[in-house]
């Protein structure tokens, strides 16, 4: 199984990858902040997550990855 993981501290919250997932899946963070004040994005369920890496490569911080 695949997993999407946010690096937060490098995430600047764009929302990019939000509007690229086509499952919906990855939303900004309203509860936490991170060092820089962006709210960081995160996978809302892994499991229904098809991997698809699009949110990946729309980031351009390069904070997305999907590891195996």
């Amino acid at each position: 199984m695949k997993k999407m993981t946010v690096n937060e501290e490098r995430c600047k919250g764009c929302g990019l990858c939000t509007t690229a997932c086509p499952k919906k899946l990855v939303v900004l963070r309203k509860d936490k902040r991170n060092k820089k004040g962006y709210f960081p994005a995160e996978c809302t369920d892994d499991a229904a997550c098809i991997s698809c890496a699009m949110c990946a490569m729309m980031c351009p911080e390069c904070a997305i990855t999907i590891e195996k």
